[in-house]
């Protein structure tokens, strides 16, 4: 009789640890997930380039399936692209001052156009060049 007490003091004390290790691991978890909200809402990448020039980089390395979120669904990918950069970056506004990103959609929708196109073309060049000066200076090296 005394060893079914014992066995069942025992079973109990296993369930407890393996509640007490699952409560652990999704406090652990949560903690890990508030800390990478805090961060991401708090603390945002800042750019050197105006709120245009900024949407023909990241709209160029999405066009050119350098970076993307959904390589299936055009549209999806261009939405949850926009919605990454708005909630993480900032831009160079008036005066240099760093200016949050409250929507960058019509600036995507201008590196499309073809009105935009020598001004896209401008920035490349200008992005080819500092690449082009990076590139001798490790040749360099």
């Amino acid at each position: 009789m005394k060893s079914d007490k014992l066995t069942e003091f025992l079973k109990d004390i296993l369930k407890f640890d393996e509640r007490v290790r699952l409560l652990e691991n999704q406090i652990s978890s949560s903690y890990q997930e508030d800390n990478i909200k805090y961060f991401s809402s708090k603390e945002k990448c800042k750019s050197c380039y105006s709120k245009i020039d900024f949407a023909q980089l990241f709209y160029i390395l999405m066009d050119e399936g350098l970076l993307y979120f959904d390589p299936t669904d055009e549209k999806n990918n261009r939405s949850k692209f926009q919605l990454f950069l708005e909630n993480n970056f900032t831009y160079a506004g008036d005066e240099g001052a760093q200016a949050k990103i409250k929507s960058i959609s019509r600036q995507f929708s201008e590196c499309k156009g073809y009105t935009y196109r020598e001004k896209q073309i401008r920035f490349l060049e200008e992005l080819i060049t500092r690449m082009q000066d990076r590139k001798r200076r490790l040749q360099d090296w």
